[in-house]
């Protein structure tokens, strides 16, 4: 009886385990073998399926979610072109709760993966997040784009991993971003006392590294220290910085640890210490701390589409965002490409991703990539200074 029983259970998964490869025939997007998602051939149909890997909640939901919002501003303006009738974008969420375990990223790209519909991807937003999902992405045959992983060894195939041919960004990387930020400090505040402090993740630790180096190498008197993206009380570490530091630069991605750290740094006396943060931080009216500095990636302001977005938020931008919105482009039209004979595999969608060329973008350049992931166009950052109203100024 017992074997019957067995025999019976094993039957039935094997049944369920071909409905799921084959799927439904009114499906829209279906694999049309049984082959695993990472070699499928899909029949497209009417709507194709991309990932949206990001923040959606957790500590650095803010950011997270000017992502999700900008990726879906460009699929809603691809879906309402009356071209693309026939050719609709889906975007299948996926919260990787950055700053709380990159164990949630992993899960979301091993979801991505196993998803027999999804084309592409576009995120992940973190650079330890990019790092530990890489496996599951080429696993799953994946290509993903990030509208804001900059950490700079992501791209040269052996630091943090090879995953040259899956992943791209459209965000210059951290070696153009740290001469921004030690030139500011240096030719325009004239800083000779710096404090730096970094959260101990992978994107934080190079920026910091590289902009301390900088500064060393021009005469400027740099203390190191680190926090955890877990901590909230500061007081330890502020009571430690001199009060004739001109400048603290703290490279981290959670506005909310940042916001609290500026409040106990003037509860401690020692405001007139400015504060300079990176792009994870490029979130106004959380991170507030009037008169601090923020580097952040580049964007055409005269650009339609930004100018629509600006008004239709109220004035505000939320260019922290606005890199996904490109990255959102990269996918859809490659996967769009892939699926011009009516269906595609994930192999086409990367082979399409890596050939890319946007003569413009709302970033202010062209987009097109090196074999590296890294885009061809020099690209850098500007530099922002937090207004009393809580609003980001671009000064430089």
């Amino acid at each position: 009886m017992r074997k019957f029983v067995v025999a019976a259970a094993l039957a039935a998964g094997v049944a369920v385990l071909a409905t799921a490869a084959f799927g439904s025939t009114n499906s829209s997007s279906r694999t049309t073998s049984a082959a695993s998602p990472a070699t499928a051939t899909v029949k497209c149909g009417k709507t194709r399926t991309i990932g949206m890997a990001a923040p959606y909640t957790g500590p650095a939901a803010d950011i997270g979610n000017q992502q999700v919002r900008w990726a879906k501003y460009y699929v809603k303006r691809w879906n309402a072109q009356k071209a693309n009738k026939n050719k609709q974008i889906k975007i299948v969420p996926g919260d990787t709760q950055l700053g709380v375990d990159t164990a949630f990223a992993v899960r979301v790209a091993k979801s991505f993966a196993s998803n027999s519909k999804l084309l592409g991807v576009v995120g992940p937003a973190g650079s330890q997040e990019v790092v530990a999902s890489t496996s599951a992405y080429k696993g799953g045959g994946l290509g993903f784009v990030s509208g804001s992983a900059s950490r700079t060894s992501l791209t040269d195939g052996h630091t943090d991993g090879n995953r040259r041919g899956y992943f791209y960004r459209v965000v210059p990387n951290d070696a153009a971003q740290g001469p921004v930020v030690a030139n500011w400090m240096t030719k325009k505040l004239k800083w000779k006392r710096v404090y730096i402090i970094d959260d101990q993740e992978a994107y934080s630790q190079g920026l910091a590294t590289g902009v301390g180096k900088i500064l060393s190498s021009r005469g400027v008197k740099v203390t190191h220290d680190s926090i955890s993206q877990s901590d909230s009380d500061f007081s330890s570490k502020i009571a430690k910085i001199p009060s004739n530091t001109q400048g603290i630069y703290i490279p981290w991605q959670l506005a909310p640890q940042a916001q609290a750290f500026g409040q106990q740094l003037k509860a401690a006396g020692k405001s007139k210490i400015k504060l300079f943060g990176s792009d994870g931080l490029f979130a106004p009216g959380v991170w507030k701390i009037a008169g601090s500095y923020d580097s952040a990636f580049p964007y055409n302001p005269n650009d339609a589409g930004v100018k629509k977005y600006v008004s239709t938020h109220k004035g505000n931008g939320e260019f922290f965002g606005l890199p996904s919105y490109v990255a959102a482009q990269v996918v859809v039209g490659a996967v769009t490409k892939a699926c011009a004979n009516g269906t595609a595999t994930r192999a086409e969608v990367r082979k399409l991703i890596a050939k890319t060329k946007l003569k413009t973008s709302i970033l202010g350049f062209p987009v097109s990539f090196a074999s590296t992931g890294e885009m061809h166009a020099p690209a850098t950052y500007g530099v922002y200074q937090i207004q009393s109203n809580g609003s980001f100024k671009r000064i430089g």
